[in-house]
This record gives C-alpha cells, sequence and structure tokens, in this order.
C-alpha cells in the first residue's frame, strides 16, 4: 500500500480546524447570541413603562377652605376653584388653543402664551382660542371634602350646591 500524505488540518492532529468547522462555529455562536439579546429583551419590554400622569379624580378639600366670591387655582391640577355663594365649580385653565396654563384676571381668563380671553364662566372673548374652557364635575365626598372628576365635562354655568 502506498502511503497516502497527510495533510495538516485534519482532525486526528487536534492543532488546526477547517474553515468549515470555524464557519459553523461561528455562525452557531451568532444564532445563540441573538437568541439571547432577544429574550432578555422580551422579557424586558413585557412590563409597559408608561406613566398615566396624574388621576382625574381628585380631592380639592373641604368646602369651607373657599370663602365666597373666591377664585383659587390650583396650577398642578390645571383647575380654578370658583365659589359664589353656596355653590362651587371646576374650570378648567387649560387653553383651548395649544394647552397653556391660563391665569386669572379681573375679567376672566387670558393666555399668556397666546393672548386668548376668556371670561369668568370660560367663554372666549378674545384671542386664537377656538373653544370655551371646559367645566368638570364637583361632587362631596363622603369623608366631606369636595371631589373634582376631570372626566366628567359638565355644561357651563352648572353648579354644585355645598
Amino acid at each position: 500500500m502506498a502511503n497516502q500524505p497527510t495533510t495538516p488540518n485534519t482532525e486526528e492532529s487536534g492543532e488546526a480546524i477547517t474553515r468549515r468547522k470555524l464557519l459553523s462555529w461561528l455562525t452557531g455562536m451568532g444564532v445563540f447570541g441573538s437568541v439571547l439579546v432577544s429574550a432578555f429583551s422580551n422579557f424586558i419590554f413585557i412590563k409597559p413603562r408608561a406613566t398615566y400622569g396624574q388621576p382625574n379624580r381628585f380631592s380639592v378639600g373641604k368646602p369651607d377652605e373657599y370663602p365666597a366670591g373666591s377664585r383659587m387655582t390650583l396650577d398642578a391640577r390645571r383647575i380654578c376653584i370658583v365659589r359664589d355663594g353656596d355653590r362651587m365649580a371646576a374650570i378648567s385653565t387649560t387653553c383651548t388653543h395649544l394647552g397653556c396654563i391660563v391665569a386669572t384676571s379681573e375679567t376672566g381668563f387670558a393666555c399668556p402664551c397666546h393672548g386668548s380671553h376668556y371670561d369668568q364662566d370660560g367663554n372666549v372673548t378674545g384671542g386664537p382660542a377656538p373653544k370655551r374652557l371646559p367645566w368638570f364635575q364637583v361632587r362631596l365626598a363622603p369623608n366631606g371634602e369636595l371631589e373634582v372628576d376631570k372626566d366628567v365635562e359638565i355644561e357651563p354655568g352648572t353648579y354644585f350646591n355645598v
């Protein structure tokens, strides 16, 4: 029998690896790494990271905290609590033009950003605002505090009797 030439790239030598084996190993590692990254990202993003902001129904204190004839703005909640005798209302202080916070003025409300003006009831009297300021539902909670629900818009001029 004739001697067969030996190649240095055989598995038997244990020193070198073939190109095919190297590419197969690299491909396998790439697929394995992709599966790990995909599984990890799916576990991270299963729980939503959404913040839903402040609740739309909240307490604004007892009716006695608001003297008759007062208009108090709660900038953090973007509302103005109006007390007219024994009647109370909550008017939005978010401008209907571009969402700026309107300030109270002697004639009603005024937007410092774009010049919209509203009367005491939130009706547009000037500027670019397309519609009136919304009124929100006010009611008395079981603990005796006033509760405003910004999810429920009511007709302007509808007051809650305390």
